[in-house]
């Protein structure tokens, strides 16, 4: 029997598009100057614990967007994509929008 390990470099650009293809979502990352990223370090965080992905998201939404149906969407579209693209259990997706652009 053969099985197939997904790293974490994979399951992070997995949740980045997922989140990008929300509509209202305008960048994935951290609001606010530009030393904040940099300092911050990623805005996508995975962690796997008893086989479970446990995914936190930072976004950056665009203006004049609902802010909690936008976290759903995004919530269900990371979720559906590591458990449909990548056959991963998840365990919890959070999603932190972190700012709103222009």
């Amino acid at each position: 029997m053969s099985s197939l390990i997904v790293g974490p470099g994979v399951i992070r650009e997995t949740v980045k598009l997922a989140a990008l293809e929300v509509p209202g979502v305008l960048r994935v990352g951290r609001g606010g100057p530009a030393w904040r990223e940099i300092l911050g370090g990623s805005p996508i965080r995975v962690r796997v614990r008893d086989g479970r992905v446990f995914v936190t998201v930072r976004l950056v939404a665009r203006p004049r967007q609902r802010l909690v149906p936008l976290t759903a969407q995004v919530r269900e579209a990371v979720g559906g994509a590591v458990e449909r693209l990548l056959g991963l259990e998840l365990g919890a997706v959070t999603v932190v929008v972190d700012g709103v652009g222009a």
